[in-house]
């Protein structure tokens, strides 16, 4: 009996690390964000009425000597000329150094319709404005002392400006690089436009059906693994022996763990506490630390869901084992798969900054988040209460009310990968824009499916264990809810201009709210809200009546 219950906590144990260390990683990405967008405006920077545009994203296309160079990215001034969206609509002119090179003063050459490229310092940007359009540019770009885009603003003392050219700011790379080919007797040609972010992307599309179907995949995931003699038994046993005895077993085979009200609270604590120090200490060997856990949770959930996948075709196939040293018997074909998703592993982390490693991100995380939901389980409504409320406050707090406290979005922050030199955290599916001339990608948090998932996959379980069908139960109003859910979060993250939204803010009450009012007017709330506590009850002992004579 001792050597069984040691075999039994061991996996318990595993699986309460495992879950733990994983649900703080989670809890980093409970966030639906995309990459910097066009628009850059914001409500600090001064205004007047002819100091107001404003600020978008500049393309700035670039030939030296007829052949065309890299595109860098600019950022448009408070003042001067608005640029065209298109390309087609924008002429390509001739560069030149101003003379000063800091523009400040008057040049004793002509431009002629030239774009002028200047230094930033030593005086007023509107100031190099009025310079530059008084020697006949036809605009200006102010190369920056560093490779942040400095928002151009007009000085106190610019009370009524008239400049009628574009202003454009690039970072000091994009200026060597101009200057090289200047400096090399190159005749260097730009063209400046800014394009509009299209309102929807197919990449938003995709990304909705991926993670409404890894919550549809892993809500399901024991039965499409689950062989027909498994299926046989389940029809041939009655309800409660097959939700009682039956989920016991299954439980202790599978390394199931149930989330308590009180594990609920301790995760929020812990989460914060965890995403307070990335954002103080984001580094590049943090972000490496990450990579590596992402790296190991992402082989284990890929190595379940394929070797589950090949057992359910060939249970054959899990009978030959070969014997290894200090590891002892283990099964051929997993010993195959687990090589297989350790190098599938390895290629992404390595090829991570490739243009094509989003696929290998957005695999490894949707098998961790399949074996994940199948690791943790809630055990009735007011556990899952618990949890989501906490998640939500703890949403809308790091995303929205730490500003207050940090002077940024600390979510935000830590999502982005500030100050880790490039480089972002993986927990996070990701979908290239394809048709979007800044490119980028449409993000989703792993927490955004995975805290909404623990309450549809309880769902599905109660709709089987008590015989439900698809419209009176449960797990296809919340599905629908969930979708729903994702929809209004990306209609308000492109109502606000592309800034990250926290997801759990709609996709909570559409979930939450909608299993807590259907089984109110179904009269079924209160067995949701206790469901399983009865049945873990001791039952009282009868007493003998000789005692009570």
């Amino acid at each position: 009996m001792a050597a069984s219950s040691s075999s039994c906590s061991w996996p318990k144990r595993r699986v309460l690390a495992n879950t733990l260390i994983l649900f703080i990683l989670i809890g980093l990405s409970c966030i639906v964000a995309a990459d910097d967008d066009v628009k850059q405006d914001d409500d600090t920077s001064p205004k007047s009425p002819s100091c107001n545009n404003p600020y978008e994203l500049v393309k700035v296309k670039s030939w030296a000597g007829g052949a065309e160079g890299k595109t860098l990215t600019g950022l448009n001034a408070r003042f001067g000329a608005l640029l065209p969206s298109h390309a087609e609509k924008a002429p390509r002119l001739s560069a030149v150094f101003s003379n000063p090179l800091n523009c400040c003063s008057s040049s004793s050459s002509k431009f002629s319709g030239s774009i002028v490229l200047a230094i930033r310092g030593d005086c007023d940007f509107t100031k190099k404005a009025e310079v530059a359009q008084s020697g006949g540019a036809a605009a200006l770009v102010v190369i920056n002392d560093n490779e942040d885009l400095f928002k151009m603003v007009c000085s106190d003392n610019d009370t009524a400006i008239n400049i009628s050219i574009p202003v454009v700011m690039i970072p000091q790379s994009g200026g060597e690089t101009l200057n090289k080919s200047l400096a090399s007797g190159q005749k260097v040609e730009l063209l400046l436009y800014a394009p509009d972010r299209p309102v929807v992307d197919y990449a938003v599309i995709f990304l909705w059906l991926m993670a409404v179907g890894t919550l549809f995949c892993a809500s399901l995931w024991s039965d499409i693994t689950a062989s027909e003699k498994t299926d046989e038994r389940y029809n041939e046993l009655s309800p409660k022996e097959s939700s009682n005895a039956g989920s016991d077993k299954d439980d202790a085979e599978k390394e199931v763990l149930d989330i308590s009200a009180k594990g609920a609270i301790f995760f929020v604590i812990m989460a914060s506490a965890f995403l307070v120090l990335l954002y103080f200490f984001m580094s590049s060997w943090f972000i490496w630390v990450l990579i590596v856990l992402f790296c190991i949770g992402g082989v284990e959930g890929m190595h379940a869901c394929i070797v589950g996948l090949i057992l359910r075709k060939c249970r054959k196939c899990g009978l030959k084992a070969v014997n290894l040293p200090l590891i002892g018997e283990v099964s051929i074909i997993s010993l195959v798969v687990l090589f297989f998703c350790v190098a599938f592993a390895i290629f992404w982390a390595v090829t991570r900054k490739s243009s094509y490693s989003w696929f290998g991100q957005d695999v490894l995380g949707i098998c961790l988040m399949i074996t994940v939901l199948q690791m943790a389980r809630l055990p009735n409504i007011k556990v899952a209460t618990v949890l989501l409320c906490c998640a939500f406050v703890y949403d809308i707090f790091w995303v929205f009310i730490s500003k207050a406290i940090f002077s940024e979005s600390v979510m935000i922050a830590v999502a982005r990968g500030d100050n880790s030199g490039g480089e972002s955290i993986p927990m996070l599916l990701r979908v290239p824009r394809l048709f979007d001339p800044w490119g980028g990608y449409d993000m989703i948090g792993f927490g955004d499916i995975l805290f909404p998932g623990l309450l549809i996959s309880f769902a599905f379980r109660y709709d089987k264990a008590n015989k439900k069908g698809v419209l009176n139960g449960y797990f296809l109003w919340l599905m629908i809810g969930y979708g729903l859910g994702l929809f209004f979060t990306y209609l308000a993250l492109y109502l606000m201009d592309g800034h990250g939204q926290p997801a759990l803010l709609y996709l909570v009450p559409c979930t939450l709210g909608v299993i807590v009012i259907l089984s109110l007017v179904r009269g079924e709330l209160k067995q949701l809200w206790n469901y399983g506590e009865e049945e873990s009850l001791p039952s009282p002992t009868p007493r003998d009546p000789s005692e009570e004579a």
